[in-house]
């Protein structure tokens, strides 16, 4: 299995090679060469098993020869020892034909659980066996950075440095950064927003002395082993439900791409999906692009649902490049348009491609809390403001699709009690794990939006 890059000037690596470098050296995102396939049979013997079988089933045709069988299968064991729920990723019903999946049950209490727990597991067998260490730095508007911390505090050839926007994501967010207390480990609030932080990852990546110098990691979701674990629970919740003998939907609140684009992987490797749906914010590039009025940067507006404060999807491009016929010249130039002119026109026949795969809706600030309010006494079921707006824009899709709708519950409400005691009435508690939460003591740098002084922080602060 070779991964090649979206702009087509990197060269191929294995499974391993392309996690470990994250983001392609000609500034693209790594995606398979060609996707596998699973029969029908194989998709319908997946009913019923544990989610790490169906993990390894999977998720195995991408990984090639980077790990043997009983490696990989130890390795996606320990990912998810750790979480609270036997079904890792249960179903629960809304109503008659819309199906909530709970992807909060993880260490973190948010989707990106599944992932970072994965590779957390991976990064250790890969580098103990090469005998090598790396420097991760991550950029988060809440959740990624909090599941990174925690896959890899204390292990030895890992530093992490997460750089997430100052004032701008939860309490509960915060605290899950700042305060594990392992050397390995560093939250660095930096001043700006989410999507300063994520360009200031990208300038260190494309700085390759300082990229080469401190052995530059990448976890984001521009991390193609983050799209790949997030593949498996559209398989578990779709078979589930009837697949691959009835066609199924899915809704996902989503702004930086990478979840949703998970599910059109699923749907390429022979998952009968009917229809992909975006649900964005306020913050509503995606949902503005996929309504035909060109994808263009705005001000990204600080929100109740602040891990989609975001206005550069990053895995926006992975999409592109596949509806461009895999054409790396022409997403590069459309990336040097963004960066350069602030977005760009998608052209007729990709904008057509594009609507083939997905649809989108966008949900207003008292829409979100309309919508918490409403679940909480309609159904008993506590949403946190992106699940919320996952929820009402799959209910609002759900006549037209195909099949039962399943909407993406991607964090825990206890995430952001304000907001969802504002808009219910009721505090959601922490779970017992994390209850003494508020108490621990922080551990935090406070940081200047500048490329030479992150450099400098970090080069300072990894252990050699």
């Amino acid at each position: 299995m070779k991964y090649i890059s979206t702009r087509g000037q990197a060269p191929e690596l294995s499974f391993e090679d392309t996690m470990l470098t994250g983001l392609a050296r000609d500034g693209g995102l790594y995606v398979p060469a060609e996707i596998p396939t699973l029969s029908h049979d194989d998709i319908a013997a997946l009913a019923g098993l544990p989610y790490e079988e169906i993990a390894f089933r999977v998720m195995r045709p991408f990984v090639g020869d980077s790990f043997s069988d009983d490696e990989f299968a130890e390795i996606i064991a320990k990912a998810y020892a750790g979480f609270g729920h036997d079904a890792r990723a249960p179903l629960k019903q809304l109503n008659e034909g819309h199906f909530l999946l709970e992807l909060f049950h993880g260490p973190t209490l948010a989707f990106k659980d599944f992932a970072m727990q994965l590779i957390g597991q991976l990064f250790q067998v890969a580098l103990k066996r090469r005998g090598e260490r790396v420097t991760i730095v991550g950029a988060t508007s809440g959740d990624t950075g909090s599941a990174a911390i925690e896959a890899f505090r204390g292990l030895d050839a890992v530093d992490v440095f997460i750089l997430y926007p100052h004032g701008r994501v939860s309490e509960v967010q915060r605290r899950q950064m700042t305060t594990p207390q392992e050397p390995n480990v560093h939250a660095l609030a930096m001043d700006g927003d989410f999507d300063a932080c994520q360009a200031r990852l990208k300038d260190m990546f494309n700085d390759f002395a300082f990229r080469d110098d401190v052995r530059l990691a990448g976890v984001n979701s521009i991390n193609w082993a983050r799209v790949l674990a997030q593949v498996v629970y559209y398989f578990s919740a779709a078979t589930s439900l009837g697949a691959p003998h009835r066609e199924v939907s899915f809704t996902v609140p989503t702004g930086n791409f990478g979840d949703i684009f998970a599910g059109y992987i699923a749907k390429r490797m022979g998952l009968p999906i009917d229809r992909l749906v975006v649900a964005t914010n306020q913050n509503d590039i995606l949902h503005r692009c996929l309504s035909g009025q060109g994808y263009r940067k705005g001000d990204t507006i600080p929100s109740i649902s602040p891990s989609m404060d975001i206005q550069v999807s990053s895995n926006f491009e992975r999409a592109l490049f596949d509806a461009y016929g895999r054409d790396g010249g022409a997403v590069a130039q459309l990336m040097d348009e963004l960066k350069t002119q602030g977005g760009f026109d998608v052209s007729q026949g990709a904008m057509q491609a594009l609507r083939e795969t997905y649809a989108s809706g966008r949900v207003s600030e008292d829409e979100t809390r309309a919508a918490i309010a409403h679940w909480a006494k309609a159904s008993g079921e506590l949403l946190c403001p992106h699940s919320a707006i996952g929820v009402d824009v799959g209910e609002a899709m759900r006549g037209s699709a195909a099949g039962p709708m399943i909407t993406l519950a991607t964090a825990h409400p206890a995430k952001f009690p304000a907001a969802v005691q504002d808009a219910s009435g009721i505090h959601p508690p922490l779970p017992p794990r994390m209850a003494d939460l508020y108490e621990r003591p922080e551990r935090v740098t406070r940081i200047a939006n500048d490329l030479a002084t992150l450099e400098d922080h970090i080069r300072k602060n990894i252990r050699t």
